[in-house]
C-alpha cells in the first residue's frame, strides 16, 4: 500500500512538473535568414510590449502569398524548406515565430489561444504589404491550431492544416498514453486543471474542432497514418466538421513528424497542386521559376490519399 501511494504521489508530481515544462517559453536568437532565401526581417507589434518576429519574402506579382506557421516549441526555421519550394514556385511567403517561441515575445505557450493573436497580426501585415495578392496559409500542429483559433476574416483562398490536435483533452490523453500506456489517460485531469492557473486560459478555449465549421476557405487536412499524437479518428473528426471544398491527405508510414521532411517530393507536389487549384492568382500551368511542379512517384507515401 505504501509503495502504491508513493508511486501515485510521484506520478502527480511528475505531471505537475510536466505542465510547467510544456508551457515554458522557448525563446532563442534566430538572427538573419539564410542568404539563399532573400528574406527581409519583420517585427510586428501585437499588444503592449509584445511582438511577433519573422522573415518576409516577396514573390512573383499575382502569384499569391502564404504565411507559414510552425509547430510547438519550435520557431520559423522549421518552415524554411517549405518557404524555399514555395518561393521557387513564385509565391510570397512569411515565416513567423509564434508567441513565446523563437524571437516572439509572450509569457507562456498557450497551445493556440494567444498564438492566434500573432497569426492575425501576421495576416494583417501581409494584407498591408500585398493588398492585391490572394492569401493561403500552411500551419503545422500548434501553428495549425493557432490559425483555426484566429477566426481569420476575410476567408483565405487556400488553407493547409497539418497534424493538428482536435481538442486539448484529446491531445493530453494521447500524449500520456504514449508515455505511460493506456492507464496514463486517467492522469489527464491533473494536467488540464493547471491550464487556468499557469496560462490564464481554460480547456474550453483549446478546441480547434469547435472552430472548424467557421472556416469557409478551401481546406486540405494532412496527417501521418501512424500519428499517435493525433490519431486518425481525431483527424477524421476534424475533416468531418469542416466545410467543403475540402481534402484529406493521409501520409502512409508517417508518425507525428514534419510531413515535408518525411516525403519531400510528394509533399511539394500535393501542396503546390492544392494552391494552384484554389488560388486564382496562380497561372494554373504548374510552372515554377526554374521548371515544372514535381510529380508524385508511383508507390510513394502520397498514394495514401482520401479526396
Amino acid at each position: 500500500m505504501y509503495a502504491f501511494a508513493t508511486l501515485v504521489l510521484a506520478a502527480v508530481v511528475a505531471i505537475i512538473v510536466a505542465g510547467d515544462r510544456l508551457s515554458d517559453p522557448v525563446l532563442r536568437t534566430i538572427g538573419s535568414a539564410p542568404p539563399d532565401m532573400h528574406a527581409a526581417p519583420a517585427l510586428i507589434s501585437v499588444a503592449a510590449g509584445e511582438s511577433v518576429a519573422g522573415w518576409f519574402v516577396r514573390g512573383v506579382p499575382g502569384r499569391g502569398a502564404v504565411p507559414l506557421l510552425h509547430g510547438v516549441r519550435s520557431d520559423r526555421r522549421q518552415m524554411a524548406a517549405r518557404a524555399r519550394f514555395l518561393t521557387k514556385a513564385g509565391y510570397a511567403v512569411m515565416l513567423i515565430d509564434l508567441s513565446a517561441q523563437g524571437e516572439s515575445s509572450a509569457g507562456r505557450i498557450t497551445f493556440g489561444v494567444r498564438e492566434s493573436v500573432g497569426v492575425k497580426a501576421a495576416l494583417e501585415y501581409l494584407r498591408g504589404e500585398l493588398p492585391d495578392e490572394q492569401l493561403g496559409v500552411i500551419g503545422v500542429s500548434l501553428g495549425a491550431a493557432a490559425f483555426v483559433m484566429a477566426h481569420a476574416a476575410p476567408a483565405l483562398d487556400a488553407v493547409v492544416l497539418e497534424s493538428m490536435y482536435a481538442t486539448i483533452e484529446d491531445a493530453v490523453e494521447d500524449r500520456l498514453a504514449i508515455r505511460l500506456g493506456t492507464p496514463g489517460r486517467m492522469l489527464s485531469p491533473l494536467l488540464l486543471w493547471q491550464l487556468p492557473i499557469r496560462l490564464g486560459v481554460s480547456a474550453d478555449q483549446m478546441r480547434p474542432l469547435e472552430h472548424m465549421g467557421g472556416l469557409s476557405s478551401p481546406l486540405l487536412i494532412a496527417s501521418g497514418m501512424l500519428d499517435r499524437h493525433t490519431p486518425f479518428g481525431e483527424t477524421e473528426r476534424l475533416f468531418e466538421a469542416a466545410n467543403a471544398p475540402k481534402e484529406l491527405w493521409l501520409v502512409r508510414g508517417a508518425k507525428h513528424v514534419d510531413l515535408r521532411a518525411f516525403a519531400p517530393q510528394d509533399y511539394e507536389a500535393r501542396i503546390l497542386a492544392f494552391l494552384i487549384k484554389h488560388m486564382a492568382g496562380s497561372d494554373g500551368r504548374a510552372e515554377s521559376r526554374t521548371g515544372s511542379v514535381p510529380r508524385m512517384q508511383k508507390g510513394s507515401p502520397a498514394e495514401a490519399v482520401t479526396p
